[in-house]
């Protein structure tokens, strides 16, 4: 293939432009790669000095307390349960245990063999007389009565109160 002197002139100068185009991307990218290494720099030490503190003062502040009562409150009911539950568990279980034993023990089968049991006694119910109504009739009133009261206390009533701006306001209108 054969050029022309112009065409390998301007083949040489298209060269040529595109190695010192090559040679600035290449600048560029190594300032870019500065500014990138000194933006982490600078986000680490930005880390360390502001994030940091903050983080640990957020976490000093609010979790830790939050798990020391937990961890309190865990100890607490391990002391209750231990000190508490299971020797009542354990006391329980013996005596349901020895209560099985003497139910077992012949003396105690023999003793009950010799015990007639009567028939239980039927007792009849009075019947309510009028001192029943009065005091239920009394109790009824009281209850209304202390409801009332509840009531009247509690109830909302723009009327009684007054506050103190509303007197500051009304007499600075006034004058």
């Amino acid at each position: 293939m054969s050029l022309s002197r112009k065409r390998r002139k301007e083949l040489i100068r298209l060269r040529k432009s595109a190695d010192e185009l090559w040679s600035q991307q290449a600048e560029v990218l190594e300032r870019a790669n500065a500014v990138a290494r000194e933006a982490g720099h600078q986000a680490g030490v930005l880390t360390r000095e502001e994030v940091v503190p903050r983080v640990r003062e957020g976490y000093d502040h609010y979790v830790r307390p939050r798990v020391d009562a937990t961890q309190q409150l865990a100890g607490d009911v391990r002391r209750t349960v231990v000190n508490d539950f299971l020797p009542g568990i354990g006391n329980a279980i013996g005596t349901v245990m020895s209560v099985g034993d003497v139910a077992r023990d012949a003396r105690v089968r023999a003793a009950l063999s010799r015990i007639h049991l009567q028939k239980p006694v039927v007792v009849q119910k009075k019947t309510t007389g009028a001192a029943t109504y009065v005091a239920v009739g009394l109790a009824i009133a009281a209850a209304v009565g202390v409801a009332y009261a509840v009531w009247q206390t509690f109830r909302a009533d723009d009327e009684l109160w007054v506050s103190e701006d509303e007197n500051e306001s009304s007499t600075s209108q006034e004058d």
